[in-house]
């Protein structure tokens, strides 16, 4: 935090270069210009380790902090106050003295197939045989291939403008590809979205559509600054969901997917996790939900909520679920 020559306060906040990494900053820095005119919020962008190397796939680079560990160096040294992630990318341990201090409101979580203009109007299940599929995520790939074997897919790395348009180029390699409903929306490529996959298609990534707002710990100015910031719902299911990742130790490189609805009539959050095999042949499933109802502060729900991921993530080792991730991690080294 710097303050300006006309005696304002000036926030700076950390961000990814890409346009899709800058629309989310915006829209924190927005929201927090709003609630508090009396600030400034400066952004200042930087480059991961995730944006340089996009000649391997995510899982084979072999590091958690892909798109995360320079903005946290970056905080660590106090060049910027916070930084902003899709939650999706954040690792669920966080470095020593930092804090998430704000999660807001989730956009939809789901993934989205986007096609190329020869194969319009169709779906996964309609697609022609041999059909090729770009994504990065394992977890797509496993779930996909087991629900939809009669398609190929095939690496696709690059940020969400690249990606679009290594599909649309003449002689592309891709008959569609499959990206996140909320980042296609985001920068306004919400049009070109063929067909939204429900959870019996895939089950979407963990905290996949919420943005995270990382600070250091005892930086007591900017933890109130973001609190404005909070989402309580989406909290609640993202907290519950990281969880389950963090119990699982997953990560960018591990298939696997979740599901988590809050029902706020009845006060009960509900939970499907899933992990996979690379392939999609061996896949362990389990719903569980808890109830929330004598929860009477945040604190509370939040603690019963990461129960929650916690006794999924249990309940999906006893069934196999270990073994699989184990295999998976003698597989990638």
């Amino acid at each position: 935090m710097v303050t300006t020559s006309a005696g304002k306060k000036t926030y700076v906040i950390g961000s990814r270069k890409s346009q899709l990494a800058l629309v989310q900053t915006y829209i924190v820095r927005d929201t927090l210009q709003a609630i508090y005119p009396q600030f400034e919020f400066k952004i200042e962008t930087m480059s991961t380790t995730g944006d340089i190397i996009l000649n391997q796939a995510l899982s084979k680079i072999g590091e958690k902090a892909l798109f995360t560990k320079e903005l946290e160096t970056a905080l660590e040294n106090k060049t910027v106050d916070f930084v902003v992630h899709s939650l999706k990318d954040l690792p669920t341990v966080l470095p020593e003295g930092m804090l998430l201090g704000a999660i807001m409101k989730r956009e939809n979580p789901n993934d989205a197939l986007v096609l190329s203009e020869k194969n319009r109007g169709l779906t996964l299940a309609t697609l022609p045989k041999g059909a090729v599929i770009g994504t990065s995520s394992l977890r797509r790939v496993a779930q996909l291939k087991r629900n939809y074997p009669h398609l190929t897919f095939i690496d696709v790395r690059g940020n969400l403008n690249t990606r679009l348009a290594k599909l649309d180029i003449e002689d592309s390699s891709y008959d569609g590809i499959v990206l996140a409903v909320a980042g296609l929306v985001r920068i306004d490529q919400g049009h070109r979205i063929s067909q939204v996959l429900t959870a019996s298609d895939s089950l979407h990534a963990v905290s996949q559509g919420a943005l995270g707002v990382e600070c250091r710990q005892n930086d007591e100015e900017v933890k109130e600054l973001l609190e404005s910031l909070n989402h309580d719902d989406t909290r609640i299911t993202c907290l519950s969901e990281r969880a389950l990742m963090r119990r699982l130790e997953g990560g960018c490189s591990v298939p696997i997917g979740v599901n988590t609805k809050l029902d706020k009539e009845a006060n009960t959050l509900w939970m499907h996790g899933l992990v996979s095999s690379l392939d999609g042949q061996n896949v362990v499933e389990y719903k569980d939900k808890i109830s929330l109802k004598d929860a009477d502060t945040r604190e509370k729900r939040e603690k019963l909520a990461e129960k929650l991921g916690s006794d999924v993530a249990n309940d999906l080792c006893e069934k196999g679920a270990d073994k699989i991730l184990a295999e998976l991690s003698h597989r990638s080294h």
